[in-house]
């Protein structure tokens, strides 16, 4: 199961009111419980340590590398939206340093668009826009430190 598929589910899940649900294979087993409006809870094993958090409706564990993710964008002022960082590392605008940035302010972005580089334990992550519209502001410097959840660019929509 990829993390698409985990991402629909658990919206399924929060949208349907359906309390729980419960999906099991042979490598993998997730346990989605629905406790409130505003939040999901969602279980994951792998055969790595069992994952267990209680996270916000529009995020999702990602039971391969043990980390929470953002599948949406907060809605922030005058109906801009805001890409998240998912996970903890090293923001990089560029693929490296001698590549132009992956976007800028004015560029217009889709929701398969890589917007940067997040490099976490040695491995860098492309991160995807998620969104349709027009990079808005870039909020992070480039090289820097960035936390989960971390507000990386505004982006207005189209």
């Amino acid at each position: 199961m990829d993390i698409k598929e985990i991402q629909s589910l658990i919206k399924f899940v929060s949208k349907s009111g359906v309390h729980e649900v419960k999906l099991q294979t042979k490598d993998f087993k997730i346990d989605i419980k629905n406790t409130a409006p505003e939040k999901t809870i969602v279980q994951a094993t792998t055969a790595m340590p069992q994952v267990v958090q209680d996270v916000p409706e529009n995020q999702v564990v990602n039971p391969t590398q043990n980390q929470t993710l953002n599948t949406s964008e907060e809605v922030v002022d005058d109906n801009l939206l805001t890409i998240k960082s998912p996970m903890i590392g090293t923001f990089y605008r560029k693929p490296s340093p001698d590549k132009p940035t992956f976007v800028n302010v004015g560029d217009e972005v889709n929701s398969d668009s890589i917007v940067c580089i997040i490099e976490a334990m040695k491995l860098f992550n492309e991160i995807e826009a998620e969104v349709n519209g027009k990079i808005v502001k870039v909020l992070v410097d480039d090289a820097t430190p960035v936390e989960f959840g971390q507000p990386l660019f505004l982006v207005e929509p189209s």
